[in-house]
């Protein structure tokens, strides 16, 4: 932090600061910023220290400890103060109430008593005067609120009558229905709140995103241009979270003016302090003025106003700026005395300043962010601002609950005593009765009571509800093309080599050529587009950029150039896999957002997928996402000479654990072709909230037509590629699965075991370890209870078939081992455990013993160990000698 010295020569100063209001008075703003940055350039170019040294008046970045918006440019307030009070105070009560119920009721539920309390006033300025919900015209505003704050929205909700005292009741209590979810949760309660955002970080990076996939869609001419605004409350802990404050450049790049960060800093995390040794709110000025942001700061009540007043000298606002965090926190704890000595210290000036001060006058100056004066006048100013908007409001963490405020407990008081809430009572002026004060009880005023009857206007003026979750029922869906419409995938490549990163490309162009779905189709790649092969799309559709192209681009005489365009449909996002993702959130939840169906596809470094950017794919699914993740340069062994970060082993494995997730592993272009039509079928046809995670890979090989009468299989989770032929005598039988990549050195080690051993094989496809393993679950959860079901779709497939099962894939063995419990024979998985290395495909495959030769020493073992007689152990060395497989090399996943 600077160190704020006092001036050495005022009257000097003075004039200097007089000469800048005479040009501002005479030459206004734009002529007076024009003089101010030839002054700092000057001083530059004269090597003079500007930030960050010792005695200078500050960062150049920060402005001085005070509010942004003086009183006299503060607007009138439009809105009954007092009706506005005694609502909050009723959701304050009711939300403390509804904590400390179920914490007595169900034991260890939990709640948040303090995060709503340090936040109340922020909400309620916006719920009365600038959120607006969706009406016939617009969707309306975009709330992001701070998920450990949903007390204070569900006590709002109660007085609206949106919720009712038994689901109150139910707080945090869900599982026998009509219960309250936690925190902000979409998929359990679809029509109440709109984004998930407690997981700390991801609401404030989706925000961006999403106002800047509003100008998408507007500058695309798919949505009318529109003045709505996307809101984001956060707090100053959840400010160190990388993804809050990483994509803070993409909104002032953008030129976004619908976007508004209302930062809540009662400098407090969990724990202690945010920046006790520090200033938290200047440095998130600088951080925020750094990258482009309009900052404002509402740091002080209007108790503060004629302090500020009286001092002349600005002597009071340099002691501001000198004190730290924990020096505030301590103040603010222990009253007005305490306050006096921080304030005034050794300080005769500062000292003489408060001396008509009582100390209980000291204690009564609050902070900004319970002020609805302060900060109606902040948010009034953000709305008129060009460019995205932060305001920075001070407050205290558990204001009005007095055993908590300030504290660094007050995450954790999850209990009251009577005493306490009638100090909280007397504090708001609410009064309750005795019964209400011992239950602690809910509060809930008659209909006619001024209070409800000011909240009911308010909110009509503003469309309605808030948060609230919307699909139109009659929401004009893009018909789905028809698997035929596939037929230049679906019969292969002929002699031609391709991939499925190559096929998936085919795919995704029949998809925006057509008339009806290609408008609603996003294509998201994070800088990876040439290398996936699809540079095409940039002529095709051009990468969208607010601000086209103002430039040549090198390649220019190149038919697939870089081409950017104000209404470009690819979102190269560069770098971010999270920024990605947060793209992805937006399309795939623009029905609910925008009234108007868009379906992304995501295509990224499979690596850099579930395993980089996790938290926000889950919060895709809690927000009932619909849209495709496309992992290219999927499998282990597929990327050749990457090595250990680059090689995917896992993404199939983790993706199984996300509910409304479908993971498939196609190895033919086919089978792509018939799981995004399905995929399509679900989410647009059917209207599921669901979305597929299918992986693609670079290695170039035939792709063989489709079989027929496999369409099936391919979505359920596998099927018989090639059934295996015996040739005179009876001979010995396995089933041989695989997937994705190894497929093809499955179908080797088939013709293998049946030229050198006389085995025969039945190969089959499958497509998704993951679905089998839903399915048969299902099945097995049915049959444990007595219910009638049929077969899971994998006993199906090997009733009836004869031999050992063996599974290989290109990846670690858990994927093919979900499905152990459904099969009845002995059964070997093969896989790519342990961390990846650089080589060839071929000396990789050999290296995590997944390849052909591997295979079949596999499948002659499992035989041997069920029926040792006619392949015998004998058989096994015999064939680890004939492929030379070293049968002393270390397991590739013991480290």
């Amino acid at each position: 932090m600077v160190k704020n010295l006092l001036d050495g020569d005022p009257i000097e100063t003075r004039e200097w600061l007089d000469a800048f209001a005479s040009l501002l008075a005479a030459s206004g703003p734009d002529r007076a910023r024009f003089v101010a940055e030839q002054l700092f350039e000057a001083a530059l170019q004269a090597g003079v220290a500007l930030a960050g040294v010792e005695g200078a008046t500050g960062h150049l970045l920060q402005t001085p400890c005070r509010n942004t918006i003086p009183p006299s440019a503060e607007p009138d307030y439009p809105g009954d103060l007092a009706l506005e009070a005694r609502i909050e105070a009723i959701n304050r009560w009711n939300a403390m109430v509804m904590v400390l119920r179920a914490k007595k009721s169900a034991g260890g539920v939990g709640g948040h008593l303090s995060s709503y309390a340090s936040i109340a006033t922020l909400y309620e300025v916006g719920m009365n005067h600038f959120f607006r919900a969706g009406s016939a015209d617009s969707p309306g505003d975009m709330i992001y609120f701070q998920g450990h704050s949903a007390e204070g929205n569900y006590a709002r909700a109660f007085l609206e009558g949106r919720l009712i005292r038994e689901q109150l009741e139910k707080f945090r209590q869900e599982t026998d229905g009509q219960g309250l979810s936690s925190y902000p949760h979409p998929w359990l309660m679809p029509d109440f709140w709109q984004f998930a955002t407690v997981s700390l970080g991801l609401g404030p990076l989706q925000a961006i995103y999403q106002a800047r996939f509003l100008k998408y869609l507007e500058n695309r001419g798919l949505l009318a241009p529109s003045d709505r605004k996307v809101w984001v409350f956060a707090g100053d802990g959840e400010m160190d979270e990388v993804e809050s404050v990483g994509a803070l450049t993409v909104a002032s790049r953008e030129k976004l003016n619908n976007i508004i960060y209302v930062v809540n800093c009662n400098l407090q995390r969990l724990d202690g302090l945010v920046r006790g040794n520090g200033q938290i709110i200047q440095e998130l000025e600088g951080v925020f003025r750094g990258a482009g942001w309009h900052v404002i700061k509402v740091l002080w009540d209007s108790h503060w106003d004629v302090l500020f007043e009286q001092d002349k000298t600005g002597r009071l606002v340099v002691r501001l700026s000198e004190i730290l965090d924990g020096q505030l926190q301590h103040a603010s704890v222990h009253g007005g005395a305490a306050m006096r000595e921080l304030l005034s210290a050794d300080d005769a000036e500062l000292q003489a300043l408060l001396s008509n001060y009582s100390d209980e006058d000291l204690a009564r100056l609050g902070r900004g962010a319970h002020d609805p004066v302060k900060v109606y006048a902040a948010y009034q100013a953000a709305v008129q601002q060009e460019g995205p908007v932060v305001i920075l409001a001070q407050g205290i963490k558990g204001h009005g609950v007095s055993s908590a405020e300030g504290r660094n407990i007050a995450h954790n008081q999850l209990e009251m005593s009577t005493d306490e809430l009638k100090a909280f009572c007397e504090r708001f002026g609410l009064a309750l009765s005795d019964e209400q004060l011992q239950g602690p009880d809910y509060y809930l005023p008659d209909t006619n009571d001024p209070a409800l009857q000011y909240l009911q206007e308010r909110r009509k003026a503003l469309n309605g509800w808030l948060p609230a979750r919307s699909v139109p029922q009659n929401l004009s869906m893009p018909a789905v093309l028809p698997l035929s419409a596939f037929e230049s995938v679906l019969k292969g490549s002929g002699e031609r080599t391709a991939s499925t990163t190559m096929v998936f490309s085919r795919i995704l162009n029949i998809l925006l050529k057509d008339g009806a779905l290609g408008k609603h189709i996003v294509p998201i790649f994070s800088d990876e587009v040439r290398t996936f092969g699809m540079e095409t799309l940039f002529r095709q559709i051009g990468i969208y950029s607010p601000s086209g192209q103002q430039y040549i681009p090198e390649d220019r005489d190149q038919l697939v150039y870089y081409h950017e365009s104000t209404d470009g449909q690819l979102l190269e996002e560069g770098i971010t896999e999270a920024g990605c993702m947060a793209s992805f959130i937006a399309a795939a939840t623009s029905s609910s957002v925008h009234h108007l169906p868009m379906i992304p596809f995501f295509t990224y470094y499979s690596m850099f997928g579930f395993q980089r950017v996790g938290d926000l794919i889950w919060a895709a699914g809690d927000m009932r996402a619909r849209g495709f993740l496309i992992g290219a340069t999927a499998g282990r062994t597929t990327l050749e000479g990457e090595g250990l970060q680059h090689q995917d082993g896992s993404s199939l494995l983790i993706a199984s654990t996300f509910p409304t997730c479908r993971a498939y592993d196609p190895a033919f272009g086919y089978e792509m072709a018939v799981l995004i039509r399905k995929g399509l079928s679900d989410m647009v046809e059917q209207q599921k909230d669901v979305f597929y995670y299918i992986t693609a890979m670079n290695e170039k090989y035939v792709q063989p037509p489709m079989p027929e009468d496999v369409e099936e299989g391919i979505c359920r989770g596998m099927y018989l590629v090639r059934e295996g032929r015996e040739e005179g005598q009876k001979a010995q039988r396995v089933q041989l699965l695989g997937s994705g990549a190894i497929l093809r050195e499955v179908l080797a080690a088939a013709d293998l075991l049946q030229q050198d051993f006389g085995v025969v094989a039945d190969v089959w496809s499958v497509t998704s370890f993951g679905e089998l393993r839903r399915e048969g679950e299902s099945a097995l959860r049915a049959r444990r209870f007595g219910k009638e079901t049929g077969m899971p779709w994998i006993e199906v497939c090997l009733s009836g078939r004869a031999g050992p099962v063996i599974a290989a894939t290109d990846y670690v063995r858990a994927l093919p081992d979900l499905v152990r419990p459904y099969i009845g024979q002995s059964y070997t998985v093969l896989g790519t455990d342990g961390f990846g290395r650089s080589d060839t495909r071929e000396k990789l495959r050999r290296f995590f013993e997944v390849d052909r030769f591997n295979i079949v020493i596999a499948a002659l073992h499992a035989l041997s160990e069920e029926n040792g007689t006619v392949v015998t152990t004998d058989t096994v060395r015999e064939a680890v000698k004939k492929y030379h497989v070293d049968a002393d090399a270390p397991n590739p996943w013991d480290v």
